[in-house]
């Protein structure tokens, strides 16, 4: 038996705006409550999730992509506003 120990893997997810890899620590995870994205801040919340960058650029590639109704499995639109207003205010100093 060698000596070597194996780190553990970092997961990886993809935003679903930009399809950039990223680890998942980097991402906020998306779930749908009722017709609305909302941010999943721990993890913890049921149901499907999806991840993007906390950035306002793959929230918008995301929408116009219609992303977030795919990555569900819903039909129609979603309600981003609550997700775009957490994402657009400045991170806590």
């Amino acid at each position: 038996m060698s000596g070597r120990t194996h780190a553990r893997a970092c997961p990886e997810r993809t935003c679903v705006g930009c399809r950039e890899r990223a680890a998942k620590s980097d991402l906020l995870r998306i779930v749908v409550n009722k017709d609305e994205c909302v941010p999943d801040h721990r993890g913890t919340l049921p149901g499907r999730g999806a991840y993007v960058h906390p950035a306002v650029a793959c929230l918008d590639l995301a929408v116009r992509r219609r992303a977030f109704p795919r990555a569900f499995k819903v039909q129609g639109p979603l309600e981003t506003a609550e997700l775009r207003q957490h994402i657009e205010q400045p991170a806590p100093q």
